[in-house]
């Protein structure tokens, strides 16, 4: 089977139809807090509410450290895809999931240290923390379900079944709202009902993305190979290789969460106006996010193919159109942003101090938005193409220069000087990946292994 034709795969409109669903399963994401906090919102009281926060907020943290069973899966699959490998696509399917329920499953034996460090370091008042512990306690047993959901999303990404990633989502979304009104609201049992609701719903959406993915390969079954392998999915150097790429990527992302908690952190310090306003335009960069994001998850898995069967012409046309269509993106996110960010801010928040600062920062967080697609893209390209310890170097480095410039830029403008810093990141992190792209491009065209 040929995976991947310089005419089929690689047209704006077969781009496109692999970008849309990404980005409404990408923008259903946020829902599962959202609904909780929803819920709770009607049926608790104001401890209760900032005990969901708290325990979304540590969930969020732990499972976004654990993203590379996303993304390493991604560009992992479609490399063996694109080579028409089907065992070792099927293989790394299997390491990917046994890795994310083990994960899961260690998570459960050490959840009280980590939540006690955790609900520590936010500080929330005794009531607040002891209803938190009560979400985590029960929201944590869905966690190998959840993290074995993660590499299943990678697998259907790296195959190129985005609508697929799309049913996963709405099942996890519309079942977890279900079960918070029913075990919170109609049953009465507060932030327990939430936790226990959530759990349920990742496990049977982990369960549904199984069934998905199992019927995918079965379709794809032709070659001679026994269909499942053992021997295979726990060979040693290729579960080596999976261990190093998702390492590097999991350094990337702890780069990430670095930047934009001393992005946050330094907010604080200049002030609660500042902080609520940096806030509030974080949420205009998050949005934008969803967008950017599904044209980079589809640019994964198509350069990823690209590469795997060395059609160097096939991933030069790919490459330079998902990246006019996320700049084009980025320049409506950005125009939107500006036009009807002073609207949005006023519908966010009724102090008047914090829409002043807001509205005065808006262009800043636009100019983030327009610059930041080339980050993105970047960073789907080397995704597919498990260029892994190449991002971990680029990160690493922009982190550095995000660092070394906010000192000067504060202490001379203050919060002006932490965002212009902070778009200094964004491009940072593109600037460093573009260096070694050339490197990345010369790989493919030869012989020797791609991922890193």
């Amino acid at each position: 089977m040929n995976p991947l034709s310089k005419s089929q795969e690689s047209s704006y409109r077969s781009i496109a139809e692999r970008v849309w669903p990404i980005v409404l399963a990408n923008a259903a994401t946020p829902l599962l807090g959202l609904a909780d906090t929803a819920v709770i919102g009607r049926t608790g009281d104001v401890a209760s509410l900032g005990a969901i926060a708290l325990g979304s907020l540590v969930f969020s943290f732990v499972y976004w450290t654990f993203g590379f069973l996303r993304m390493g899966t991604t560009g992992l699959v479609a490399l063996a895809a694109g080579s028409e490998n089907e065992p070792e696509v099927r293989a790394i399917v299997g390491r990917s999931v046994l890795m994310g329920i083990s994960i899961g499953m260690g998570l459960l034996m050490i959840q009280i240290p980590v939540f006690q460090l955790a609900l520590h370091l936010l500080k929330g008042s005794e009531e607040v923390e002891t209803l938190s512990s009560v979400y985590l306690r029960y929201r944590i047993w869905g966690a190998p379900g959840a993290l074995g959901m993660y590499a299943l999303m990678g697998g259907l990404v790296g195959l190129g079944r985005s609508r697929a990633l799309l049913w996963v989502q709405v099942v996890l979304n519309g079942l977890n709202i279900t079960l918070d009104v029913i075990l919170a609201g109609y049953f009465g049992l507060g932030v327990a009902g939430i936790g226990i609701g959530t759990a349920i719903s990742e496990w049977v959406a982990a369960l549904l993305a199984f069934y998905l993915m199992l019927r995918i390969l079965k379709q794809r079954y032709r070659d001679k190979d026994a269909f499942w392998s053992w021997a295979r999915v726990f060979n040693l150097p290729m579960l080596t290789r999976m261990v190093v790429v998702n390492g590097n990527i999991m350094i990337r992302t702890f780069c990430l969460l670095v930047g934009f908690g001393w992005f946050t952190q330094q907010g604080a310090r200049l002030g609660e106006v500042t902080l609520a306003a940096n806030h509030i335009l974080l949420q205009f960069i998050s949005f934008s996010a969803f967008f950017l994001d599904g044209i980079a998850f589809a640019t994964e898995a198509l350069v990823g193919a690209a590469a795997g069967a060395r059609k160097i012409e096939v991933f030069n046309i790919l490459v330079r159109r998902t990246m006019i269509m996320a700049a084009a993106t980025a320049l409506m996110l950005a125009l939107g942003s500006l036009l009807v960010g002073p609207a949005m801010v006023s519908v966010l928040t009724d102090h008047e101090a914090v829409r002043n600062v807001a509205r005065s920062f808006l262009p800043y967080a636009s100019s983030y938005i327009l610059l930041s697609f080339v980050a993105f893209q970047l960073d789907g390209i080397f995704i597919g193409v498990t260029r892994s310890r190449d991002m971990r170097n680029a990160s690493i480095a922009s982190l550095i220069i995000f660092l070394a410039t906010s000192y000067p830029l504060i202490g001379t403008y203050e919060a002006v000087g932490l965002w212009i810093s902070f778009i200094i990141f964004i491009v940072a992190r593109a600037a460093s990946l573009g260096v070694l792209y050339p490197s990345l491009r010369r790989s493919i065209e030869g012989t020797q292994p791609l991922a890193q």
